[in-house]
C-alpha cells in the first residue's frame, strides 16, 4: 500500500451542508434558522452567561471582602531548608536568580524560617519571618534587609 492509494472508509465522509443555496437544496430560504427572531441573525446568540435581559446571576450577588490589587506587594519566597541545600557562605537576590533557586523576583525575596541552617550563611533579602532571622543569627550567619 502506498500513501496516494490511501482513502476513507465507505460511508465514513459525508458532504458539508451547503445553507441558503437555494430551494433544492433542502436547506434554502431560511437556512434551517427558523423563521425570524434573535438566534435567526447573523451573529446570534449572547453567550453562556446571557440570561435574556434578567440581571445577571454576577451582578445579583453580594459582592465581598476586599482586594488591594494596586497596593499588594507579592514576594518570591524561599525556605531556609532551600539555603542549606545551596551550601554558599553568601546568598544575595543575584545569586539566587543565577543558580535557578528564584526565577521571578515580583517584589522582592522574603525568607522564611522552614529548616534548620548548620553553618554561618550571610544573606540578603528584601523581607525575613521572624523565625528566620532568628535561626540564620543563631547559626552564626548575619541578615541584611535590602
Amino acid at each position: 500500500m502506498k500513501i496516494h492509494e490511501l482513502k476513507p472508509a465507505e460511508g465514513s465522509k459525508k458532504a458539508p451542508r451547503r445553507v441558503g443555496r437555494g430551494m433544492g437544496s433542502g436547506l434554502g430560504r431560511t437556512a434551517g434558522k427558523g423563521h425570524k427572531g434573535q438566534k435567526a441573525r447573523s451573529g446570534a446568540g449572547k453567550g453562556p452567561v446571557f440570561e435574556g435581559g434578567q440581571t445577571p446571576l454576577a451582578r445579583r450577588l453580594p459582592k465581598r471582602g476586599f482586594k488591594n490589587e494596586p497596593f499588594r506587594v507579592e514576594f518570591a519566597v524561599l525556605n531556609l531548608a532551600q539555603i542549606e541545600e545551596l551550601g554558599l557562605a553568601e546568598i544575595t537576590p543575584e545569586i539566587l536568580i543565577a543558580n535557578r533557586v528564584v526565577r521571578d523576583m515580583k517584589d522582592g525575596i522574603k525568607i522564611l524560617g522552614n529548616g534548620e541552617l548548620t553553618k554561618a550563611v550571610k544573606v540578603s533579602a528584601h523581607a525575613f519571618s521572624a523565625a528566620a532571622k532568628e535561626k540564620i543569627t543563631a547559626a552564626g550567619g548575619t541578615v541584611e534587609e535590602l
